[in-house]
């Protein structure tokens, strides 16, 4: 049963509706969740209510009356293809000024415990095989969108040591799940078609999370006490390289992966003429983190295994199609 007031921004995403759905099971009645557009049927016990865009003006007062817990996952994402002129200035709107202005209402609304769903973005780009990131790491944000993280997250800090509510900063890996978009999407389709990969030379180490994986985390930091204050990272604490995973993906979905045994620093040289040197750096660079923190301070481990996420997600896929 859920014992508190919660506010989940994002709830049309992919993680905000998942946790919206969470906590809507779990049998409590008192979960506000603020939409851009309502019509959508959701759960009995969710307060849907239309809201403006998310930014440094928007009024959460109204919504914010005894609420004890916002759990805040909306945010202007990570673009493969960015449009906007000034990308630093666009994602600061959204992810810096609308948290900051948010977080400010909440405190002075008596809120309790502000989560706030960060990025692994914040640490960095990427880790040499074998060292992970840590939750106390220096950060070392490498985009726009990743810099904006870390702005919202000094924010929220400075805040608390001013008005007392209590901060938690999740910062998720890759996300997967059913119903996953983006790369992850592609990548599934690609293997569904047959077409053939030069992917099977790849020995790097990812870390990704289950989308219900990281749900439970934030349902654990909801009002666990050692949660108060601190950062943590987020992964299914079992990191695959690219080419084992295009193959798990695969068997999944009852097909055979054709992977050509391309070599890497071939690909990496070719990504860097065609100017794309990031979508290199996510296929063929590492980037893992240390889940420790998580274990010693929360007693908390993913409920979900990797293998099992991944069989979820590719059925989720295949009867997709089917419909």
């Amino acid at each position: 049963m859920i014992s508190k007031s919660i506010l989940v921004t994002g709830g049309s995403g992919f993680l905000g509706k998942a946790v919206a759905l969470r906590l809507a099971s779990m049998g409590g009645n008192n979960l506000i969740l603020p939409l851009r557009t309502l019509g959508e049927v959701l759960p009995q016990g969710v307060n849907a209510v239309q809201i403006s865009d998310i930014d440094g003006q928007t009024d959460w007062k109204a919504l914010l009356k005894s609420v004890d817990v916002v759990v805040h996952a909306a945010a202007r994402v990570h673009v493969m293809r960015e449009q906007a002129a000034d990308a630093l200035a666009a994602f600061r709107k959204v992810n810096v000024e609308g948290t900051l202005n948010l977080a400010r209402q909440a405190a002075d609304a008596g809120v309790k415990r502000f989560i706030f769903i960060s990025s692994i973005k914040v640490n960095g780009e990427g880790t040499l095989a074998g060292v992970p990131f840590t939750a106390d790491d220096v950060p070392n944000p490498d985009d726009p969108y990743g810099l904006s993280k870390l702005e919202a997250e000094q924010g929220l800090k400075a805040l608390a040591t001013v008005t007392g509510m209590e901060i938690v900063i999740i910062r998720p890996v890759l996300v997967y799940g059913p119903g996953v978009k983006a790369n992850f999407l592609s990548m599934m389709q690609w293997l569904c078609k047959g077409i053939p990969l030069p992917f099977g030379a790849i020995r790097n180490r990812r870390s990704l999370i289950f989308l219900d994986n990281l749900v439970d985390l934030i349902v654990t930091c909801l009002d666990h006490p050692a949660a108060a204050n601190q950062t943590f990272l987020a992964s299914d604490g079992d990191d695959v390289s690219t080419s084992d995973l295009l193959r798990k993906l695969a068997r999944c979905m009852g097909k055979s992966a054709h992977l050509v045994p391309i070599p890497v620093w071939l690909m990496s040289t070719m990504a860097t003429l065609l100017g794309k040197q990031a979508l290199a750096q996510r296929l063929f660079g590492s980037l893992q983190v240390d889940l420790s923190k998580n274990r010693q301070l929360l007693g908390w481990t993913p409920p979900v295994s990797l293998d099992h996420g991944l069989s979820l997600t590719a059925q989720h896929f295949l009867d997709s199609r089917k419909s």
